[in-house]
Formats: C-alpha cells, structure tokens, sequence
C-alpha cells in the first residue's frame, strides 16, 4: 500500500511538471491545435544504415524490427488517450523499410545542449503525399537508430562505476504537415532538460570479470541477442497491477512522447498556459430601436361628486293616542 501512495504522489509530480513545462512546438501551441486535428502515427522505422556496431548486426536489427511492429499501434492509443487530437489513425503500410527509404532524405549525427541524437530530414514531397493520401492533418514519424555516445555505467552495487563511449539504440521522432515543416520533434529541447531517449544499451563494463582478474581495467563488452530479446520482450504493471500491452523500454518512450504531446493541464481555470482569466466583458445588450410615441388616450370627465351620506336620525317613540272614555248611559227595564 505504501508503494502504491508513493507512486501516486510520483504521478501526480509528473503531471504538474508537464503542465509546467515550456511550449514543446516549434510554432505556438494554439496556431498547433488549430493546424492539426487529425494526426497519423506511421509504422516505427528502423534505420539499419545507423551507427549500430554490434557484431550481430543484422540479427539484431532484425530483432527490433519485430519489437516495433509489436508496439507501434499501442503508441498511437496512448497518443489519441490524450484527447488532444480529434482524430489519430495508425498509417498501416505492408513495407515500412520501403516506406522509410521513399521518405528520407538523409541523417546526422547531433550534439545539442550535451544531448546526442540522431536526426532525420525527409523529403518534402514524399511528406505531402503520406499525408494527402491518409487523409490528416500531419504525420508523426519515429525512427530507432544506432549511435555511440559517452555515458557513465555504475556496477550493480553502486560502487564502481565506468566513463566510457557506448553504443545504443536510441529514438527519434518528428511530426512533420504536408509542407513537410517540423512542427515538433523528439528529443524536445523546449520542453526543458532533455536527454537522449535510449532504447536499449548494448553494452555493459563488466565489473564482475575485472574484479574475478584483480584488474582495474573494466573491458566493455556488448549484450547478447538473448539477453537484449528478454529485455526488449520484457513487461510490467501499471498502476492497478494490469500487464501493459506495451513492453517496458518502449512504454518509457511512449510515455514521454505522448506527455509533450497533450494539452497542458489548466490549473485554476487558466484558459492559456501561464495567463490569467480576462476580465468578463460587461453584457451589452443588442441596439434596439425606441418603439414609436402612442396617442395619449382620450381625458374622460371628471364623475359627478357623490353626496356625502347623510347621518341617519336615531328612530323616535311614536305617540299614542289613548281614546276617551264613552259615557255609560243606563236603559230603562220594561
């Protein structure tokens, strides 16, 4: 449980560095959104012209061929899961090296701000034709090359540790419009502290063997195809303890692309990143026209005034009259 907290807290750091974080596009973030709505994720190429110098060469590029038809649709979901975009289709094509070879133009070898990376120019055309033909607004292009570059390697207790030119697989990646501009790119270097996104090391000190020969010298030694098919096969859990679908090396790629790519998180109702609300416009209502004077209605006269109410006399005893008495006049008997 306290693992779980703690990857929470981890989680929730991440998520407000990326919204944080500088602009990664190379053209402002609303004009981005406005120009690219639907966005296509091409198969993820395999330069086997790079710098990859292990002595199975061709065993190895064909191994991670494999691995990139194995994840590549996982990371147009992880893309569209973002909700940033209306629209994310995967680009299915039968030949992604042909598909490779039509596109590019040519590679170099990059040292920018200590990051060291390959990087692709494709031809314009070729981008506009991708694009048109599928129908979106952009197209993002991964490619995985190989490269030697310097690096420090500590031994597996932290201990010891060598300073030496090792050669990797590393990832790049541009999302290029129909007039084939770059609009974005990986490794971002606006985004603040890049890196070279490594794929796989395939090389290794062996501290083990120097330490058995009581050598100081530490030989570099290259993996094998064994090793590196375990460690590119290889998977973890999420956060609920669920198998990814993706395996480990390319998650962490993925997972980095796909947080340059989202919207930043709008903290306290901020409608753009790193501005405040504007004042609410006072509501004004729409121009009526006055409606037209009317006739005043006809004076009527004045009633007639009622008379007040007369107070009512109080009822007098009515007199009477009590009749005289008659005279008694006596009748003589017979």
């Amino acid at each position: 449980m306290k693992r779980f907290v703690q990857l929470l807290i981890l989680a929730a750091l991440a998520l407000a560095a990326v919204g944080c974080a500088h602009d990664p596009f190379n053209i402002p973030r609303e004009d981005y959104e406005q120009r690219v709505k639907v966005l296509g994720v091409a198969p993820i190429f395999m330069d086997a012209d790079s710098d990859i110098r292990h002595p199975e060469k061709d065993t190895l590029v064909t191994l991670v061929r494999e691995y990139n038809r194995k994840n590549e649709k996982e990371l147009a979901e992880m893309i569209k899961e973002t909700g940033a975009y209306f629209s994310v289709r995967f680009l299915d094509a039968a030949a992604p090296d042909e598909l490779y070879r039509t596109l590019l133009y040519r590679t170099e070898r990059r040292d920018d701000a200590a990051v060291v990376y390959n990087k692709q120019f494709f031809k314009p055309e070729e981008i506009r034709t991708l694009v048109t033909q599928n129908g979106v607004d952009a197209v993002l292009l991964v490619t995985v090359s190989g490269l030697t570059m310097r690096d420090r390697i500590f031994s597996s207790n932290i201990v010891k540790y060598l300073d030496a030119d090792y050669n990797v697989l590393t990832v790049s990646a541009q999302v290029l419009d129909a007039g084939g501009a770059t609009l974005w790119e990986y490794p971002n270097f606006r985004a603040g502290g890049p890196s070279t996104p490594v794929l796989a090391q395939l090389q290794y000190p062996d501290f083990d063997e120097a330490a058995a020969n009581l050598d100081d010298r530490v030989d570099v030694k290259f993996k094998t195809i064994p090793g590196l098919t375990r460690y590119l096969g290889k998977k973890e859990n999420d956060l609920f303890f669920r198998e990814r679908k993706t395996t480990a090396p390319y998650y962490r790629i993925f997972s980095d692309m796909a947080g340059l790519l989202k919207p930043p998180i709008r903290l306290f109702g901020e409608e753009k990143k790193g501005g405040t609300q504007p004042a609410p416009t006072p509501y004004k209502p729409p121009y009526q026209p006055a409606p037209a004077p009317q006739a005043a209605p006809p004076l009527q006269a004045a009633p007639a005034p009622v008379p007040a109410a007369q107070p009512v006399p109080a009822p007098q005893p009515e007199t009477v009259i009590v009749p005289e008495p008659t005279t008694i006049r006596e009748v003589p008997v017979q």
